[in-house]
């Protein structure tokens, strides 16, 4: 997910989610330096229009992935990466993202599940979004301010992240990539017309690889 304007909100607070809170210059740090940047795949790939396979293998090369999507994500000035936007089949995404109180998120979610909302909780953020596998083109869109991800870290534990406002939208954009899901694909015809078209128009900031 790339980088957009913000909103304030309320930050719940609940001892069942991981704390993505601390030490999160140092942790994307040491990801960052461990990794190697790869080149970010844009719509049209094949691999970003089809559901990720289930990650099943918590391993060093898992560990490796990760490194490498975090030096990516970077590269690029992202706050989310899913596995597939650097063209690997996988469910896991990372994320380094700043709340609505400006508070810093960064984390690891492998074969993460979105949870059903309860009608209370389920209040739209009409906001602007972008993504990295779009580049160069934003378009408004709808999602919860308020959502909650449940998965398992690098070392197969299972968690549950929960996120508001930007933060909200980041989890739910990254999540839909690793079921083949882009943002656009949720716009009207004629709102995805018009990004594709601001895509075209575009020079991405950074290396993506090539379609066809």
């Amino acid at each position: 997910m790339s980088q957009q304007s913000q909103q304030e909100t309320d930050q719940p607070v609940d001892d069942e989610f991981i704390v993505d809170t601390e030490d999160c210059e140092e942790r994307e740090l040491a990801h960052r330096e461990r990794g190697t940047s790869r080149p970010i795949t844009v719509v049209g790939n094949p691999v970003l229009h089809r559901e990720c396979k289930d990650v099943t293998s918590f391993d060093a090369e898992l560990a490796q992935l990760i490194d490498d999507m975090f030096a990516s994500q970077r590269t690029a000035e992202g706050v989310g990466l899913a596995a597939n936007q650097i063209g690997v089949d996988l469910k896991v995404f990372v994320y380094d993202c700043m709340d609505d109180e400006g508070v810093r998120h960064v984390g690891t979610v492998c074969n993460p599940v979105l949870e059903d909302l309860p009608a209370d909780r389920r209040i739209l953020d009409d906001s602007n979004e972008g993504c990295l596998s779009v580049p160069t083109a934003y378009a408004s869109l709808a999602r919860p301010d308020y959502a909650v991800v449940r998965g398992q870290d690098a070392e197969g534990n299972p968690i549950r992240v929960q996120g508001t406002g930007y933060f909200a939208r980041c989890l739910q954009h990254e999540t839909d990539h690793l079921y083949g899901r882009l943002y656009i694909d949720r716009l009207s015809k004629r709102d995805r017309k018009d990004a594709l078209k601001q895509m075209e128009e575009g020079t991405p900031r950074y290396p993506v690889v090539a379609n066809g």
